[in-house]
């Protein structure tokens, strides 16, 4: 039981930080209808950042200061950048923030080096947030923080005892994603500023007749995207690794979040971050072959079947794959997304 828990918490807080960044992107081509190649560098920029000013002014400082800052270069590209090639169409979009994304890479390895960094969390987030005891013969307990050797002993070799820690880490990733989704909602729906924003994207004319300056809001709303993708980063970079490869394992992933919950829905991108993000734990944990699977799930294997190749890849082999196989059952049988309006 406490092996399902945990890996469930740890699917949860995965897709949590999957959609810490898609929500950014989401954000951005909702509002824009721009598909922003380089969100995932500025997740990474965000990461080597709040690693700089760690050092410099305390984890929390950076939490802080890093996303700001990576919102601001982002506000920058869109104005100096993005903004000349819009009226292009989407496909010089999309090259102009592919260059940038290699622009990007480049420039943290001739800052911060090839290697990775050791971003350490503060002191506060260091251990278990709390730790699971499974008890053969009690069952199942929670100790907050980490469980003293004690606990995790049995008293005789008839009791069987497994403890479990959760780290505080990943408890306040999710944390950080809840409160993001919900002030994100709260914004968008329940104020003058997000009734402006989604009014500036489908009546453009209308908005500047009332005072307000359009170019602006879409600057902003583009660096209020790289400041989650930058928040997301300093998150990521302190509970994982941060390393220049950091963008390019995350980047296909959260486009085909995006696809998958639906273009341009920020509770599509949240349910599909979520189901990744459990999928993917679980085939990495329960690391059974998929011939074992199927005749667990009572499918007939011919003999000479059993012996072919794909069948003995293991769940956690093919781990990798399983979004972009939700991605391909989607846009066969449901184009729109999960929660998706818009077709594509």
């Amino acid at each position: 039981m406490e092996f399902f828990l945990i890996s469930m918490l740890n699917g949860v807080s995965y897709g949590l930080l999957l959609f810490m960044l898609s929500s950014g992107l989401t954000l951005i081509f909702s509002m824009m209808g721009v598909l922003n190649f380089a969100h995932a560098s500025f997740y990474m920029l965000g990461a080597y950042l709040g690693y700089s000013l760690n050092g410099l002014l305390g984890f929390w400082a950076a939490l802080i200061i890093a996303p700001l800052l990576t919102g601001a270069i982002g506000a920058g590209f869109e104005r100096l950048s993005l903004r000349r090639v819009h009226k292009f169409g989407h496909v010089p979009e999309l090259l102009v923030t592919f260059g940038l994304s290699y622009i990007v890479l480049e420039l943290v390895q001739l800052l911060w080096g090839r290697t990775a960094l050791e971003f350490a969390p503060p002191p506060q987030l260091q251990g278990p947030a709390f730790t699971l005891i499974q008890n053969s013969v009690d069952g199942l307990s929670l100790v907050w923080g980490g469980a003293s050797p004690e606990l995790c002993s049995a008293a005789n070799a008839a009791v069987r005892m497994v403890c479990s820690p959760f780290p505080s880490t990943r408890g306040f990733m999710m944390l950080v994603a809840l409160s993001m989704m919900v002030g994100l909602w709260m914004l968008l729906t329940r104020t003058r500023v997000g009734l402006v924003i989604q009014a500036a994207l489908t009546h453009p004319e209308m908005v500047e007749s009332l005072g307000h300056n359009v170019p602006r809001i879409f600057m902003l709303v583009f660096g209020a995207g790289t400041a989650l993708a930058g928040l997301a980063g300093v998150i990521g970079g302190s509970t994982f690794v941060t390393e220049p490869a950091m963008a390019t394992t995350v980047g296909s992933v959260i486009f085909v979040v995006v696809v998958v919950g639906g273009m341009g829905s920020l509770g599509g991108a949240f349910l599909a971050s979520l189901l990744i993000g459990v999928v993917q734990t679980f085939a990495v944990a329960f690391d059974y072959s998929i011939l074992l699977l199927l005749q667990g799930l009572g499918v007939h294997v011919s003999a000479a079947m059993q012996e072919h190749s794909v069948l003995k890849l293991t769940l956690s082999q093919v781990a990798p794959i399983l979004p972009y196989l939700f991605l391909v059952l989607i846009l066969i049988f449901r184009p729109k997304g999960l929660l998706g309006t818009r077709e594509g």
